[in-house]
C-alpha cells in the first residue's frame, strides 16, 4: 500500500512578500509584484523590469554569520525552507531525523556569484576569486545547508529541471514518502535570475517582455503578450506521510494525490506546438490520483505570457477537457508574480493549495483581449468563491520537461 502524502508547512519569499501571509493576501488582492530594475543600469537593455524581492534580510530568518556570504538564490531558498519547517512544527527532538529529507532545486543557480567572480577574474586575476565561489554556484548548497541547520539526515537532493524544477521537487518528494523511504520531505525551488547575464540571455532568444509598464507586462493568454517577466524568490512546502502528520497533530493544508513527470521530446526551448507532452502529463497525473477529468475544479496553469507557450498549454488543456460538460476554471498567477523559473512550480503549488483551503480561485490579471487560440478556456478575470475539491498545478521547462500535480482538499 502506498502511503498518503499531505502538506503540513509552507514558506515563501517573493516579489509580493517575504512570507506566506503577505504574498497570499497580495495575490488575492490582485497586486502586481513586478518593478523597474534598479539594481543595475538597464539603459542598454530592452527589458527593464523584473519581479524583484524587496526588503529581504536573511538574518530575519537565521542568525548565522555564514549565510550573509551566500548567493541570493541560496538565501531565498534557506528562508523559504525555514519558514516551511517552522510552519510545520517539525523542529523538535521527537522527529526521527533519518526520515526527514530535503529536495530544493534551482533552474540556474548562483548567477550573481558567477558574474561577480568572473569580473574579478578578468580584472584582478585568479587570486581574487572568493573562497565561497563554488558553494555559491552549485544548486545543492540550499538543501545541504538546510539539512545541516536542522540535522535532517534523510534523503538530500537538489534538482535542476529548468522551470519545472519546483514541481519536480514536489513530485519526487511525494514519491519518496509514498514508497515509505521518508516520513517528511521539504520540497521546493529557488531562483535569483534578475541579473544582467540572465536577462541578456533570455532576451537573446526573445523570451522576455519588452513592456515598459511593470504592472501590465505579464499577461498570460492575452493577444498582446510579448514574453514573460523574470522574477526572483523561493517557495518550499513540507510534505508528510498522512499517519505521521496525524500523530504529530499537524495542521494539514491539503493532500497531494497525483503527480506526473514526462518529456515533450520535441525541442530544447519550444514546447510541442500541439501540447502533446503537456496533455499526456496531465492525463498521467489524473491516473495517478485515481480521478477523472470531470473531478477537477481548477487548473493553475504554467502559462508564462509567451506567444507559443500559452497556446501550447491552452491546446493541451482544451484537449483534456473537450469531452467534459463541466467548465473547469483556468488561471495563471504569473500575471502577478512574473515567472520565478525554478521556483515557479513550488510557489504555484502553494497558491493552488491555499485556493483549496480557502475555497477561492485566483483570477488572471491583465487579460483584456483573450488570444483566439485560447478562447475555449474558462479564463476568469475576477476571483471566484467556489466549492473546490480537486485542483491541478502545471509546470513546464526548457528541454520539454513537464510536471503536473493534483491536490485534494481535506
Amino acid at each position: 500500500m502506498k502511503k498518503r502524502v499531505v502538506v503540513t508547512g509552507l514558506g515563501v519569499i517573493s516579489s509580493l512578500g517575504n512570507n506566506i501571509k503577505d504574498t497570499w493576501e497580495n495575490i488575492k488582492k490582485g497586486k502586481i509584484g513586478i518593478y523597474e530594475i534598479n539594481h543595475f543600469d538597464t539603459s542598454k537593455y530592452e527589458t527593464k523590469i523584473a519581479g524583484t524581492v524587496k526588503n529581504f534580510c536573511i538574518n530575519d530568518f537565521i542568525q548565522k554569520k555564514l549565510v550573509k556570504k551566500f548567493d541570493p538564490f541560496i538565501q531565498y531558498g534557506l528562508a523559504a525552507g525555514i519558514q516551511a519547517i517552522e510552519d510545520a512544527g517539525i523542529n523538535n527532538n521527537k522527529i526521527n531525523k533519518d526520515k526527514v529529507g530535503i529536495i530544493i532545486g534551482s533552474g540556474i543557480g548562483g548567477l550573481t556569484s558567477m558574474e561577480k567572480n568572473h569580473k574579478a577574474l578578468i580584472k584582478y586575476g585568479p587570486n581574487k576569486i572568493q573562497p565561497m565561489f563554488i558553494p555559491n554556484c552549485i544548486i545543492n548548497t540550499v538543501s545541504g545547508y538546510l539539512s545541516i541547520i536542522y540535522n535532517f539526515t534523510g534523503p538530500n537532493i537538489a534538482i535542476s529541471n529548468a522551470c519545472a524544477t519546483g514541481g519536480h521537487a514536489i513530485c519526487i518528494g511525494k514519491q519518496l514518502i509514498s514508497e515509505n523511504k521518508a516520513k517528511i520531505i521539504i520540497a521546493g525551488g529557488t531562483e535569483n535570475a534578475s541579473t544582467p547575464l540572465a536577462i541578456s540571455g533570455f532576451s537573446s532568444i526573445k523570451a522576455l517582455s519588452k513592456n515598459k509598464n511593470p504592472k501590465t507586462a505579464s499577461r498570460p493568454w492575452d493577444i498582446n503578450r510579448d514574453g514573460f517577466v523574470i522574477s526572483d524568490g523561493a517557495a518550499c512546502i513540507v510534505l508528510e506521510e498522512y499517519e505521521h502528520a496525524l500523530k504529530r497533530n499537524s495542521n494539514i493544508y491539503a493532500e497531494i494525490v497525483g503527480t506526473s513527470m514526462n518529456s515533450d521530446a520535441y525541442h530544447i526551448i519550444s514546447p510541442h506546438p500541439k501540447g502533446t507532452g503537456t496533455y499526456k502529463c496531465m492525463k498521467n497525473a489524473l491516473k495517478d490520483a485515481k480521478i477523472k477529468t470531470h473531478d477537477l475544479d481548477y487548473i493553475n496553469a504554467h502559462a508564462t505570457s509567451t506567444k507559443q507557450g500559452d497556446i501550447s498549454e491552452g491546446l493541451a488543456i482544451t484537449n483534456l477537457l473537450k469531452k467534459e460538460k463541466k467548465n473547469i476554471i483556468v488561471s495563471s498567477t504569473k500575471s502577478m508574480t512574473g515567472h520565478m523559473l525554478g521556483a515557479s512550480g513550488s510557489i504555484e503549488t502553494i497558491f493552488t493549495i491555499l485556493s483549496l483551503k480557502e475555497q477561492i480561485i485566483i483570477a488572471n490579471k491583465n487579460l483584456n483581449n483573450i488570444d483566439p487560440e485560447c478562447i475555449k478556456l474558462n479564463l476568469i478575470t475576477k476571483n471566484q468563491k467556489k466549492n473546490i475539491q480537486y485542483a491541478m498545478s502545471n509546470s513546464f521547462g526548457f528541454g520539454g520537461t513537464n510536471s503536473s500535480i493534483i491536490i485534494k482538499k481535506l
